[in-house]
C-alpha cells in the first residue's frame, strides 16, 4: 500500500525520539535523578524496538533510517550509560571513566557487526532466531544494573567501584562476544498458552507499577539466565538440520526422540557406511542355538562366519 511523505518520516521521527530520550538520561543523572534517568533508557528500549516494526509495516524502510537508527542507539544505549555510571561515581575515579570509554567503543563496534551481518545471506536459516551477542537496548540496561539496585536496596558490594568496574566490563564483553542471544521477534506463542500469558502480562504490568525497580532488576536477572538456554538452542539446531523449517511442536518431539534414543543406548546409523554394512550382514547367515563357533571362527561344516570385525560394525559395550 503506497504511502504519503509525511507517513514514511515517522519511523525516522521515533528513531530521532529514542535518541533525545537516551541522552536526556545524563542531563537527568547530572540533577541526581536517577531513577528518572533510568526510565528514559527504558522509553529509549521501547522506542528503538517500534520504528523498524512501524517502518516495515508502512513499507517505509531505508537506507537512511538504518543509518540513523545505529548512530540513535551508539549514543542512547552506548554513550549515555557509559556517562550515567561515570556521573554516579561523582567523576572522582580514573579508572571508572576508562571502563566507560570501554563500553561505549563496545557499544559501537556491537552495532557496526551487527550491520555487516545483515549483508550476509550465507547464513542457516536457523540463525535469524538469534542475536550475535548480547542487544544493544539489553546491554545498556544490564550496565545500568548497579544504579538500579542502588536505587531499590541502597549502598553494597554492588556499589563498589571494583564491582560496578568488573560488571561493566562484562557486559561489554557480553555484548562483542559471539554467544548467541535470542531474538524476540522470532518468537511464537502457541494458542493453547494465549490466555495464560495475557493473565501474566496483566501481573507483570502491576509489578512495574507498584515495583518498577525491582521489576527491572528481576527482567535483567531472568534475560541473564536465558543465556544458557539460548546457547544450547542454538547448537542443537545447528546439529539439527531436519528442525530449521518446522514448528516448535515438532521440534520438541525430535528432542524427545533423541532424549529416547540416548536413554536405551541407542546410536544413530553411521553415516556413508551403514548401506554396505547392510548389504553384507544381509548375506550372513545367523547363529542358531546349537552352534558352538565363536566370533570369526570355523563352524563344524568347514566355513567361517563373518565376525562383528569383518562386518565393519561396532560391537555394543554391555553395561
Amino acid at each position: 500500500m503506497p504511502t504519503g511523505p509525511g507517513v514514511r518520516l515517522l519511523p525516522n521521527a521515533i528513531t530521532v525520539l529514542a535518541m533525545c530520550a537516551g541522552l536526556s538520561g545524563v542531563q537527568f543523572a547530572m540533577t541526581n535523578n536517577y531513577a528518572v534517568a533510568i526510565g528514559a533508557i527504558g522509553a529509549a528500549a521501547i522506542l528503538d524496538s517500534l520504528d523498524g516494526r512501524i517502518a516495515r509495516l508502512l513499507d517505509a524502510t531505508s537506507k537512511m533510517g538504518a543509518e540513523l537508527d545505529s548512530l540513535a542507539d551508539a549514543i542512547s544505549f552506548g554513550v549515555s550509560p557509559a556517562l550515567m555510571l561515570y556521573i554516579w561515581a561523582h567523576g572522582s575515579n580514573s579508572g571508572l571513566w576508562i571502563v566507560s570509554l570501554i563500553f561505549a567503543a563496545c557499544m559501537v563496534l556491537r552495532l557496526a557487526r551487527f550491520n555487516t551481518l545483515l549483508d550476509d545471506t550465507e547464513k542457516p536459516p536457523f540463525t535469524k532466531e538469534f542475536f550475535v551477542g548480547v542487544p544493544a537496548p539489553p546491554g545498556a540496561l544490564l550496565a545500568l544494573l548497579p544504579i538500579v539496585l542502588w536505587l531499590a536496596a541502597g549502598s553494597g558490594w554492588w556499589t563498589s567501584t571494583a564491582a560496578v568496574a568488573v560488571w561493566t566490563v562484562i557486559v561489554a564483553a557480553l555484548m562483542i562476544s559471539r554467544v548467541p542471544t535470542l531474538s524476540l521477534k522470532t518468537i511464537k506463542v502457541p494458542p493453547r498458552i494465549v490466555a495464560p500469558l495475557l493473565v501474566g502480562v496483566v501481573l507483570v504490568a502491576a509489578t512495574v507499577l507498584l515495583y518498577p525497580l525491582w521489576a527491572l532488576v528481576a527482567a535483567m536477572l531472568i534475560y541473564l539466565a536465558h543465556i544458557p538456554y539460548a546457547v544450547y538452542r542454538y547448537y542443537w539446531l545447528a546439529r539439527h538440520p531436519e528442525a530449521w523449517s518446522v514448528p516448535s511442536r515438532e521440534r520438541r518431539a525430535i528432542r524427545r526422540a533423541g532424549s529416547a534414543a540416548r536413554r536405551f543406548g541407542l546410536r544413530p546409523p553411521l553415516r556413508r557406511r551403514v548401506a554396505g554394512a547392510a548389504s553384507r550382514i544381509s548375506q550372513v547367515r545367523l547363529p542358531r542355538r546349537g552352534d558352538q563357533s565363536t566370533n570369526g571362527q570355523a563352524n563344524g561344516d568347514g566355513r567361517r562366519r563373518g565376525g562383528w570385525r569383518q562386518l565393519g560394525l561396532r560391537r555394543q559395550e554391555r553395561r
